[in-house]
C-alpha cells in the first residue's frame, strides 16, 4: 500500500476514480456523478495545483499494485477567523480493497498532514448516518459528532439522506 499526495500529473488516473465513487455510490457525496462527468480534466489540475500552492489544500491517493484504489481531500477553511478549521471531503474506497485497511490508512495520512499544516486546531467532516462502516471509522480515530443535517442531501428519487456532523480536535478539546 502506497499513499501520497496526488498532483496535476495524476489526473487521469483520479478523475476516474472519483466519477466512479460519485456513480457507484451517490448516497455518499454531495457532488453528482451528472454534473461531474463533463468536467474538463484541465480544471480538476487546477484545483490540485491551486491547493498546493496556498498550501491549503490536498488529496491525498491510496495506490495497491500501482493502481488508484482510494481518495481523500482536505481543505482548510481560507479566512483569517476560521483558519483554524479544515475540513475532510470525498473519502472514498473502491469496494474490492474494502476491509484492508485503505480507508484507516487514508485517514491516518490526511489526519497527520493537517497536523503539520501548523495552526489547523479541528478537523470536521459530514457523513452520511445511514454510512455505518464509515461513521465507525472516523469514531474510531477520535471523531465526535457535533450535530445533525437532517434532508442534508437530496437524490435524484426524491429521497433525502441526513448527515452527521464530526469534528476531530487536533490539539486540547475546548
Amino acid at each position: 500500500m502506497e499513499i501520497r499526495e496526488l498532483t496535476e500529473a495524476d489526473v487521469a488516473v483520479y478523475w476516474p476514480v472519483r466519477l466512479r465513487a460519485l456513480r457507484e455510490e451517490p448516497e455518499s457525496f454531495g457532488s453528482s456523478y451528472e454534473e461531474s462527468k463533463d468536467r474538463p480534466l484541465e480544471q480538476v489540475a487546477e484545483r490540485f495545483r491551486a491547493g498546493r500552492e496556498s498550501g491549503n489544500g490536498f488529496t491525498l491517493g491510496a495506490f495497491a499494485d500501482g493502481q488508484l484504489v482510494g481518495i481523500v481531500g482536505f481543505d482548510r477553511e481560507a479566512h483569517r477567523k476560521d483558519h483554524h478549521i479544515g475540513g475532510i471531503y470525498q473519502m472514498y474506497t473502491a469496494p474490492e480493497v474494502r476491509g484492508h485497511g485503505y480507508g484507516r490508512a487514508l485517514m491516518e495520512a490526511v489526519i497527520a498532514r493537517a497536523r503539520v499544516l501548523g495552526g489547523v486546531e479541528q478537523v470536521n467532516l459530514m457523513v452520511v448516518t445511514a454510512n455505518t462502516a464509515a461513521r465507525a471509522l472516523y469514531r474510531n480515530l477520535g471523531f465526535e459528532v457535533y450535530g445533525h443535517a437532517r434532508h442534508s442531501l437530496k437524490l435524484d428519487d426524491g429521497r433525502y439522506l441526513d448527515e452527521d456532523l464530526m469534528v476531530l480536535w487536533l490539539d486540547e478539546k475546548p
